[in-house]
């Protein structure tokens, strides 16, 4: 999957809460100042094109919906993050975010339980 652009990751952040929608609902949607309807629509074309949006046709109307579940762009995501920053180390990550974080050993141990569990 490609790396989604901060721009196209804000558009499929409501359209995954929407979880359909035409251009006028995901433009309602952004904080002030709004982008302009031309903007919305190119990005939503653009994500078509990677393959993350699908649309159904209602005459010259269309409804989107993501492909992908925020899930899965979220394990993609990671893998690659871990990967170019981390040496592709998943202890180095979680070390780095508890180094960052100053996690209590109670936190650690309450992480390591939902670890556990699934």
């Amino acid at each position: 999957m490609q790396k989604l652009t901060r721009k196209e990751e804000e558009l499929m952040k409501i359209l995954w809460r929407l979880k359909k929608a035409f251009v006028k609902d995901l433009v309602d949607q952004y904080p002030e100042p709004k982008p302009h309807y031309n903007t919305v629509s190119s990005l939503v074309r653009l994500l078509q094109d990677k393959g993350v949006i699908g649309f159904t046709q209602y005459g010259n109307t269309y409804e989107y919906f993501p492909l992908i579940s925020r899930e899965e762009y979220r394990k993609s995501f990671m893998k690659q993050v871990i990967s170019d920053y981390f040496d592709n180390s998943y202890q180095n990550a979680v070390a780095f975010f508890v180094k960052e974080k100053g996690l209590k050993p109670e936190e650690l141990e309450e992480i390591l339980k939902m670890i556990k569990n699934e």
